[in-house]
């Protein structure tokens, strides 16, 4: 692999999000309350919708889904994260840093997949009411999460193959806080450009094409929103489009910009706070955004909670 004089690099040390330690107590403190919530809220949503009837609707389905997603992604990085902000020496073994680009990668890939499949979803729900039931099958839901595991899967093994088979011969130091492509990319040892060219390519099937999916399901609903719906129900709808392509343009936003530009040799401050955005944050925001705000879910935690 490469130039036999040097040694392959056996671990990593991550810079982190900050090298003063008052701010890194402040950061793991803010950490542990983002992953408290990511954890407590969509796990949560994922008991609700199993034990509550009224909510085995095709949406609720694509919910749970991108709750447990949420929850596998979230749980790659901050508690490794937390831990780090508390030691002084932030390493990890290339096997560890390898297992988690790739399940980062794979829950990360599928949340891109189920986001899109969910607008496709309210989509027919609005403006096709009344062939959603025959449009919205159980067995279509069942084909559409499995092509959003299956399609993450697909990303995450590309993009992690084409980043893990380069040489990492030189220095062992990652200016970021977990493992990701193009943190990583940054210190292979020879040319990343075929690497970059196929991590753009994933990009643009997992990153631009749901976004695309997203812009048009949301454009035709607005657009029949306008056109039949009373004043209060217009309102209602355009609340919760308007909070949904808030996550969307946080999640995918963020995303595309640290995957889908030319690759710089150095990561900067911008950089690790971007990643913040679609690792910490929108797993965070996802369950309070698309569930805890409906009525629906707040009927089911009513009926548990009265039990």
């Amino acid at each position: 692999m490469g130039d036999d004089n040097k040694s392959s690099v056996t671990e990593f040390i991550f810079l982190g999000l900050s090298q003063d330690p008052q701010t890194q107590v402040l950061l793991f403190f803010l950490f542990l309350l983002i992953y408290l919530l990511t954890v407590l809220g969509n796990l949560l949503i994922i008991v609700l919708i199993h034990s509550d009837p009224r909510l085995h609707t095709p949406m609720y389905f694509f919910l749970r889904n991108l709750s447990f997603a949420d929850l596998c992604f979230s749980t790659t990085t901050v508690p490794q994260v937390l831990v780090h902000f508390l030691v002084k020496k932030k390493t990890i073994s290339f096997a560890g840093c390898s297992t988690q680009l790739v399940v980062l990668l794979l829950v990360g890939c599928t949340d891109c997949a189920l986001l899109a499949v969910m607008s496709y979803d309210r989509y027919v729900a609005v403006c096709k009411p009344l062939h959603y039931s025959t449009i919205m099958t159980h067995w279509v839901c069942v084909q559409l999460a499995a092509g959003s595991w299956a399609s993450g899967a697909f990303v995450s093994m590309v993009d992690a193959t084409f980043t893990l088979r380069l040489p990492y011969q030189g220095s062992n130091v990652i200016n970021h806080f977990f493992c990701e492509p193009p943190a990583l990319l940054k210190l292979a040892s020879a040319d990343t450009y075929s690497t970059e060219m196929a991590i753009f390519a994933m990009g643009v099937i997992i990153l631009l094409a749901p976004v695309s999916l997203i812009l048009i399901s949301y454009w035709n609903i607005i657009s029949t929103v306008i056109q039949m719906q009373s004043g209060e129900g217009r309102l209602k709808v355009f609340s919760t489009c308007g909070s949904h392509l808030i996550v969307v343009g946080l999640f995918y936003g963020s995303a595309i910009f640290a995957y889908m530009r030319p690759n710089s040799k150095i990561m900067n401050e911008k950089d690790k706070v971007i990643s913040v955005f679609y690792s910490a944050l929108t797993p965070m925001l996802n369950p309070i955004i698309y569930s805890l705000r409906n009525k629906d879910v707040k009927g089911a935690f009513r009926r548990i909670t009265s039990r």
